[in-house]
């Protein structure tokens, strides 16, 4: 998110008010201070009543009130955007390095998974590309998000699956899914 990104109003109020750009605002605001400013020194200059004078002023005055205020406003949302991608970047970290902790200390089976899985998909006679096809979708992977990695299109990933799915004498990703986890998971404790 860019400075220029920033909006007047809270993103997170799902019925919120429609957003005002904070940098238009504050454009606006001092366009207006500057031009009341001018009306004021030519006003002046030409002997103006001092009521007046001090009227136009005071607008001038809240114009450049406005600009300040939303000055500060806009500061504040930067720094809040950055300190709020800063979390998000701390967390992600934090995911990754659980995810690496458990990778490792799991090595072991989890290599030993991955030759049961590249067996049974010999047993089955995959071709490389349905081998491929069938890690992803194992993987979690949509249709559309495999031909986005393999870069096929989303039809050709789909009939991969399929393929893979009647080779394996299954009917679908989730009972794909299934036959290489349903031993690997505790069973439920029934009450």
């Amino acid at each position: 998110m860019t400075h220029t990104d920033i909006e007047d109003s809270n993103s997170d109020d799902l019925g919120a008010a429609p957003k005002i750009p904070v940098r238009s605002s504050l454009v606006l605001f001092t366009v207006i201070s500057g031009l009341v400013l001018v009306d004021v020194v030519h006003d002046a200059s030409i002997g103006a009543e001092l009521e007046h004078l001090l009227i136009e002023g005071i607008l001038m005055l809240c114009g450049v009130a406005g600009a300040v205020l939303y000055w500060r406003f806009w500061q504040h949302e930067r720094s809040r955007a950055r300190a709020a991608v800063a979390r998000a970047g701390d967390e992600a970290r934090r995911w990754q390095a659980e995810a690496e902790r458990w990778r490792q200390e799991h090595r072991t089976t989890l290599d030993g998974m991955g030759a049961a899985i590249e067996h049974q998909f010999e047993r089955w006679s995959l071709s490389s590309a349905e081998r491929e096809v069938a890690l992803l979708v194992l993987k979690g992977l949509s249709h559309k998000e495999v031909s986005d990695v393999r870069g096929t299109s989303e039809r050709t990933s789909r009939q991969q699956a399929r393929s893979v799915y009647a080779k394996a004498g299954l009917a679908g990703r989730a009972e794909l899914s299934a036959f290489f986890l349903e031993d690997l998971l505790a069973p439920v404790a029934t009450q």
